[in-house]
């Protein structure tokens, strides 16, 4: 899929009371970037059903989206990702994989019964994805919508056998970034003429001798990239602000 939008979906209240700290949006920043991809968004919500078939529906909704999504899907009362996978995208019932069923009284036997055994219960037309860690398997739908564990330990290695799947070959990312010694709407002009494919940030910070602006341009074309911060440096060389500068190509 060319252009997609990447996002994650963490589902847990026990991040969100600081229960447990959230090591997805880092690892996913990370691993996409490694791509030449980056995420379009990340969510992190609550274990509450309603919101999460909403939050599933609007990101399933938006074109080319890719959905990466931890937490939930275990057997306890309040697990409620599989579920709520079949509301949002599938025909709203639970179907019992026999594949998965197999796998979990294989490495559970009798003590897969009775609750266990309800990881079985997916959405229809659901895709195993293996588990390198206790075999309890996660599921995928359409190869664009990835449902796995909460625990990174079990998820993280689920991520980076799905992305080498979806994206073989790697792209580079040219990213080019400076540090200009001025306020930000000191280069409003300037950025109104960005190109529309190129990446760009302005991050403005106050130190105590004056404010300091970091302006970062990205492509996966290099000269385009090159060609958008050369504007910028023309830009401030016109004006005589300082300012210093760090080749950040293929991060």
């Amino acid at each position: 899929m060319t252009d997609p939008k990447l996002f994650a979906l963490i589902i847990g209240t026990e991040i969100l009371n600081r229960r447990r700290i959230d090591k997805h949006f880092a690892f996913m920043t990370e691993i996409v970037g490694s791509y030449g991809l980056k995420l379009s968004g990340s969510l992190i919500i609550e274990d509450d059903p309603a919101l999460i078939v909403q939050t599933l529906k609007y990101l399933a909704s938006q074109p080319k989206s890719i959905i990466f999504s931890f937490g939930g899907i275990g057997s306890t009362p309040d697990d409620y990702t599989r579920k709520c996978v079949a509301i949002a995208l599938r025909d709203g019932h639970l179907h019992t994989h026999p594949v998965a069923k197999a796998i979990i009284e294989e490495r559970l036997g009798k003590d897969a019964y009775p609750h266990p055994i309800r990881m079985a219960e997916l959405p229809r037309g659901s895709e195993l994805i293996e588990n390198p860690v206790n075999k309890m398997p996660a599921f995928s739908l359409d190869e664009r919508y990835f449902f796995m564990p909460g625990f990174p330990e079990m998820s993280h290695p689920m991520v980076e056998g799905i992305l080498k799947k979806l994206f073989p070959q790697k792209k580079a990312y040219y990213r080019y970034t400076l540090t200009a010694l001025c306020k930000e709407n000191e280069l409003i002009d300037i950025m109104e003429q960005m190109p529309e494919n190129i990446e760009f940030s302005s991050l403005p910070k106050l130190y105590s001798d004056g404010w300091r602006v970091s302006i970062s341009v990205a492509s996966h074309d290099d000269i385009l990239a090159k060609q958008a911060i050369q504007m910028v440096i023309d830009e401030l060389n016109r004006k005589e602000i300082v300012f210093s500068m760090v080749d950040e190509s293929n991060k």
